[in-house]
């Protein structure tokens, strides 16, 4: 035990690097991806001490180039499950007793070797592996990752420092202990920051862990544990496993230590995981905490007072940075007539602008879907719109699979405001656009409200303040980030706390303290320095 009121580092925000033409960085990074794209490289599943390499196997391969073997990882059976959660507990009692200034001290050291000698290689993996520009990789699986590490010790300790009132008679205490079991970690594929922070915030707090990445991510999930392994995290307190999605879950959702689920990814399936813990909540040793950030159909909506330029480029940036496979990414706008044909004409000059390719030539803006099956249904949903009389392609349309995953940025207008693709989350470089008429503004913002089942992120664009001030009310549920003149994507740690409700998940805001305090069960202490001695009150007296 420290003896001690320590303070940490105060955070702040990890700086984005330009990679622009001949900064040390660009050619840095380069030299890395060209490295790491030659090596054939074979991902165990980390359980305990241990490296496990089961032998069945599963493929890695670019989305930009699907015919290039990155190398293989290793696939648990239920067995190696059923070890990682053992292996989990066995690493509880140790690690939930270690002073939080030793867990803080570990996660810290993270954030520094992902700053500094780690952040060639994540970022090289990530464009490797889920195809992501320089530019998106940097702010994810660098500076988004470091911010998580650094920002999550401060909240921790501003969560201890939340004592109650005491008095002379007795002293009141608050502690923060480490859920009772094991906490399951499921991450997406489209951000390696999410990849880290779902397995790194519980354990911070004093719990331990089983994670499993998306197969699509694994890539850069190895060197996620890498540095959490440089970094002192011990042996059992984050498990990293790759397998059968279901037979995993099913095999942490059963067992009797299962305390909490930290969730990103599709609404359907975090519905599932859900109604899994429903039915087995009598075997549970607690009421598991459910924690999810899941899907959006996020929106733009202009005012007729906005800026047309302003308008496009959120249109451009919020739609089609990292092929759109952003959760708060644009899928749909609702533009004003009177203003139509001039944001249409700049986004078709933006897209027509974008280079399309592989991550490697840093003038490309757009690469690939993650894919084959992504591709097919995006592709699906494009050839349908080509057909419907009530959708017309205004840009974009193409799609070519023969090398890589492309799907070419493609804007659709439509006439219907509940069409397919104003409703449907495609998680892909389409946005669908309706026009209205100007005076109807007001009618728009109902129809934004209720035409889907999400509420993630959206934005707003007016320069009107009193048009601006009646759309944020009456959008007040219909997203969980809201933006104001900007694009509904880039939420910084520490700024933009993330998350949504209805079906975008339970809305816990991650990166912010909000999150952490779903990874503690509190315990008060009453300590009464002076005990009574007579059960009577003074109102039992006699006259």
């Amino acid at each position: 035990m420290g003896k001690g009121v320590f303070q940490v580092p105060r955070a702040i925000n990890e700086p984005v690097k330009t990679y622009a033409p001949g900064t040390p960085e660009r050619e840095a990074v380069l030299s890395t991806y060209k490295q790491m794209y030659k090596q054939k490289v074979e991902v165990p599943l980390y359980i305990g001490s241990e490296e496990i390499k089961t032998g069945n196997t599963a493929s890695m391969h670019p989305p930009h180039d699907h015919k290039h073997d990155l190398g293989v990882y290793h696939l648990a059976s239920k067995k190696e499950i059923d070890q990682a959660i053992a292996s989990a507990l066995e690493a509880k009692e140790q690690w939930g007793k270690l002073s939080w200034e030793h867990r803080a001290s570990i996660f810290l050291k993270a954030a520094e070797l992902i700053a500094g000698p780690y952040r060639n290689k994540i970022n090289a993996a990530t464009m490797i592996g889920q195809s992501k520009n320089i530019f998106q990789a940097e702010i994810d699986s660098a500076c988004e990752l470091v911010d998580f590490l650094r920002f999550n010790v401060q909240y921790m300790t501003e969560i201890y420092q939340v004592q109650p009132e005491s008095n002379s008679d007795a002293w009141n205490r608050l502690e923060y202990r480490g859920l009772e079991g094991f906490v399951y970690a499921i991450s997406p594929f489209n951000f390696t920051a999410i990849a880290g922070n779902l397995p790194a915030s519980p354990a911070l707090m004093g719990n331990v862990v089983v994670w499993k990445p998306s197969a699509a991510q694994v890539y850069s999930a190895q060197v996620i544990m890498e540095v959490f392994k440089e970094a002192g995290v011990p042996d059992g307190v984050i498990n990293m496993v790759m397998g059968d999605a279901k037979m995993i879950t099913d095999t942490v959702l059963e067992h009797r230590d299962f305390a909490g689920v930290h969730f990103t990814g599709s609404t359907d399936v975090f519905k599932s995981i859900w109604e899994k813990i429903g039915k087995n909540i009598h075997n549970y040793r607690s009421y598991p905490r459910i924690v999810g950030e899941t899907g959006g159909k996020d929106f733009i909506f202009a005012h007729p007072s906005a800026n047309p330029q302003e308008v496009a480029t959120s249109i451009s940036r919020g739609a089609f940075e990292f092929q759109g496979q952003k959760c708060s990414a644009a899928s749909r706008a609702y533009i004003p007539a009177s203003m139509w044909e001039e944001v249409k004409e700049l986004v078709i000059k933006d897209v027509k602008s974008f280079k399309m390719g592989s991550p490697e030539d840093m003038s490309n803006f757009i690469t690939a879907v993650i894919h084959e099956s992504s591709f097919d249904k995006l592709a699906r949903y494009i050839d349908q719109a080509k057909e419907d009389k009530d959708a017309e392609i205004i840009v974009g349309g193409n799609y070519d699979k023969s090398k890589g995953y492309f799907i070419e940025p493609t804007v659709i207008k439509t006439s219907n405001p509940t069409y397919s693709t104003m409703c449907t989350e495609l998680f892909g470089p389409v946005i669908t656009i309706y026009v209205y008429e100007d005076q109807e503004w007001k009618d728009i913002l109902p129809l934004i409200d209720n035409s889907t089942e999400y509420a993630l992120t959206g934005a707003i664009f007016s320069r009107d303040r009193y048009a601006i001030e009646y759309a944020t009310k009456a959008l007040e549920n219909a997203a969980g980030n809201f933006y104001i003149n900007d694009k509904p994507t880039g939420a910084v740690v520490g700024q933009q706390p993330f998350g949504g409700a209805r079906g975008s998940g339970t809305n816990d805001k991650a990166g912010s303290v909000l999150n952490l305090y779903r990874w503690v069960s509190p315990r008060t202490i009453k300590e009464t320095f002076v005990p009574a001695k007579n059960y009577r009150y003074p109102f039992l007296g006699e006259k």
